[in-house]
């Protein structure tokens, strides 16, 4: 599956990205994290969360006591879309047109991962899985009924963290935080053998 997304052609993306990123994470994982699509960062590396928004997700992880290792961290949108500004590449929302393109890679992942917990890191994953009318801001951190997995959470973009006020980044990361903990609280535990 990995192989054939990294040739898709179904949007325009593909042609300024520098690669297709896909999934990582153990087949059997438990858990998954979806977030909107890879950054600078994930599209020079190939691999998702690796760049600030990653260091702020594997520390509310290590808070919640989850380790990154456990998880499947992937993307709807499997190429970076941006424009240039100067000499940095910024972020750019992708179309619904895009992210339905990419829909069919991250149901295929689903399907094979079966995640018991699934959490859409921000907005754009949330109305991409579960709706276009849901609203972060007051189905932030709630359990959402969904065919995706047995549980389904939604949280806030650990970018938008970054890209927040300083006065509210402390506040941000505790309710990200929280949001993960009661992600902790609903993984079924592993059998001792």
């Amino acid at each position: 599956m990995r192989r054939a997304a990294a040739t898709c052609r179904g949007c325009e993306l593909w042609k300024d990205a520098t690669q297709t990123v896909f999934g990582d994470g153990l087949r059997r994982s438990r858990l998954m994290l979806v977030r909107e699509m890879p950054g600078d960062r994930e599209d020079l590396a190939g691999k998702p969360f690796v760049g600030p928004a990653g260091r702020l997700l594997d520390q509310a992880l290590s808070e919640a006591e989850i380790s990154r290792d456990d998880a499947y961290v992937t993307n709807i949108v499997k190429h970076f879309k941006w424009e240039p500004r100067g000499r940095r590449r910024l972020h750019r929302t992708p179309t619904t047109r895009e992210v339905g393109a990419c829909l069919p890679w991250l149901e295929a992942e689903i399907d094979l991962i079966r995640p018991e917990v699934l959490v859409c890191l921000g907005a754009t994953a949330a109305r991409a899985l579960i709706g276009r009318d849901f609203r972060i801001g007051t189905g932030r951190g709630h359990f959402v009924n969904s065919a995706l997995a047995p549980r389904v959470l939604v949280t806030i973009h650990p970018s938008a963290i970054l890209r927040g006020e300083p006065a509210d980044r402390e506040r941000e990361m505790r309710h990200l935080v929280e949001d993960v903990c009661k992600v902790r609280a609903v993984l079924p535990r592993r059998s001792r053998a």
